[in-house]
């Protein structure tokens, strides 16, 4: 796991073909916008967040970040523990992001 800017999250994420950009936020966080690419997988329902953890390819990089930082770092340790080692976090999360968000219309 490394915790890494914005600027060394997107300029690795940028270098990277097996990419895989994942948001742990609630539901309700990610409509008010979330980075382009992004693949949900909301951590408080642990449950859920558990039994697709255990499906993530451990051969890909994953890019995590949720509101503050707090929430893809408690991510990126599980999934360190299923044996995914390349994992990074968004230090400061969508709060500190200074790029664009999507925001999807219903």
């Amino acid at each position: 796991m490394a915790d890494l800017s914005q600027k060394e999250w997107c300029d690795q994420l940028e270098q990277d073909d097996d990419a895989v950009i994942l948001d742990v936020r609630t539901a309700e966080e990610i409509e008010e916008g979330f980075i382009k690419g992004a693949v949900a997988m909301d951590i408080r329902n642990t449950a859920e967040f558990y039994e697709n953890a255990q499906k993530l390819d451990p051969s890909k990089k994953y890019y995590i970040y949720c509101r503050s930082g707090g929430r893809s770092g408690q991510a990126c340790a599980l999934f360190n523990s299923l044996g995914i080692k390349d994992t990074y976090n968004l230090v400061g999360g969508i709060l500190a992001w200074n790029g664009e968000l999507i925001k999807e219309h219903s």
